[in-house]
């Protein structure tokens, strides 16, 4: 007799999963994009086992925990700060943000200070990721096997990340 070999997963791809806001890359060892923004899209999905309502996660406790993530990066400016060539400098007030000869002030408010090195889709993909699982572990427990993030930055240009759960 064989082992069954069944896998679950719960994907969420809803429409208010968006957010819009401000950013700029760095490519090519030290070419600048001009500061811009997009209309994100965000999607996630979790794989494991069922739990013992027969289900692998609760989507609504998933859909509420990834859009209070989204929601926190909405309408704001997202700035890397672990670039080794942009300098981000926060006060109360104001952030300072450098590369080169370019030099830009936004108010605090408005930004939001990334763990990452790039303001790229797969490396927003990658925070969301570990922010939603940071958010949902309490409750989920560690039952489930990974969690997989996806960035749509321009209507069907998507940057994933899957990390373990």
């Amino acid at each position: 007799m064989s082992e069954s070999r069944e896998s679950y997963r719960v994907q969420l791809q809803k429409e208010q999963l968006v957010f819009s806001a401000a950013h700029f890359i760095t490519f090519a060892g030290n070419v600048c994009e001009r500061l811009h923004g997009h209309n994100y899209g965000v999607k996630a999905e979790v794989v494991g086992p069922l739990d013992e309502n027969q289900y692998v996660v609760d989507f609504i406790a998933f859909r509420d925990s990834l859009a209070a993530i989204v929601g926190r990066l909405d309408h704001h400016m997202l700035l890397p700060t672990q670039h080794a060539a942009i300098r981000v400098q926060a006060a109360d007030d104001e952030v300072v943000t450098t590369f080169e000869d370019k030099r830009w002030v936004f108010p605090r408010e408005d930004c939001v200070l990334l763990p990452i090195v790039n303001t790229t889709a797969e490396r927003l993909a990658w925070w969301i990721a570990t922010e939603l699982r940071a958010a949902m572990r309490p409750t989920v427990g560690d039952q489930l096997q990974t969690l997989e993030v996806s960035v749509d930055e321009n209507h069907g240009q998507w940057g994933c990340c899957r990390i373990d759960w």
